[in-house]
């Protein structure tokens, strides 16, 4: 029944929450290595529970500073990526407003931007340099929305050398990842459905949701491309557009394959999900 799995995910998500809580807020203000981690661990915990299976292709790159530059279809992608690899979203500051979200957002340790106002961009600049003078690893996703799953969107080249310049003009290493969802309950995704995944416009959170706990299994693929070097001389728009056309070019090799010998693996031992193969 469907009220019932529904019911049950949400409880379980609860519980995690619990546990997880008090450690993130110790973290957060004790240990920021701790602190980048745990967040992954309650990934992890809601890709089991929406039964998200995910393969990992490539490898994260090892530099740091690291800006992850990722394409965009839906909420889930924060799971899906959040539970492969530690890691930090920079996101619209809409988003610091939203019920809940806003909450997990920020224990996610999510950086919040605001271009609109000059006093709240230099504190944004501020709380990605420290990111990144960390060696964190920051996600952008530089179509600066979620588009409809099907069609990748043009990256924004402001916001990619945004985050560069709020480094202070340090090199980083820029690496373009695609996320792509290939498959529901072991079957190819149908362009039709592509719908049922993809949150974008006007869509209300707990419909989506609620959607997605009732298709129980959902296959998605994380590919790493290769990464880019940006420092202070490199034109910020020929950088924006290699990662837009290697993420274009994943996204077209990954659903060229489908879920095919889904094989769900991890971007390191540390990041282990889970493995097991199905077959056509």
């Amino acid at each position: 029944m469907r009220w019932l799995r529904r019911a049950g995910v949400l409880v379980y998500l609860l519980l995690v929450t619990l546990v997880l809580l008090p450690v993130q807020l110790f973290a957060m203000r004790f240990r920021p290595r701790l602190a980048a981690r745990v967040p992954m661990w309650w990934q992890r915990a809601a890709a089991r529970s929406l039964g998200l299976k995910v393969r990992v292709e490539g490898k994260p790159a090892g530099d740091r500073p690291l800006l992850i530059v990722s394409n965009h279809v839906s909420w889930v992608d924060i799971v899906t990526l959040g539970s492969v690899l530690p890691v930090s979203f920079i996101a619209k500051n809409e988003v610091a407003g939203w019920p809940v979200v806003s909450w997990l957002a920020k224990l996610q340790r999510s950086v919040f931007i605001d271009r609109t106002r000059r006093t709240a961009t230099a504190a944004s600049n501020s709380a990605i340099a420290a990111r990144l003078a960390g060696g964190e690893a920051l996600v952008l996703f530089a179509e600066g929305t979620t588009g409809d799953g099907i069609e990748v969107l043009p990256f924004r080249s402001a916001l990619v050398g945004a985050a560069r310049d709020a480094g202070g003009g340090a090199p980083i290493t820029v690496q373009p990842v695609a996320i792509v969802y290939v498959g529901f309950q072991g079957l190819p995704i149908e362009r039709s459905r592509m719908a049922d995944i993809a949150w974008h416009g006007d869509m209300d959170l707990a419909p989506h949701l609620a959607a997605m706990i009732d298709i129980g299994a959902i296959d998605a693929v994380v590919a790493f491309g290769q990464p880019i070097a940006f420092g202070p001389d490199t034109d910020r728009k020929q950088v924006t557009a290699k990662a837009e056309a290697e993420v274009r070019a994943l996204v077209r090799s990954v659903k060229a394959r489908g879920v095919r010998n889904m094989t769900v693996t991890a971007a390191s031992p540390d990041a282990a999900i889970l493995s097991e193969t199905e077959s056509s």
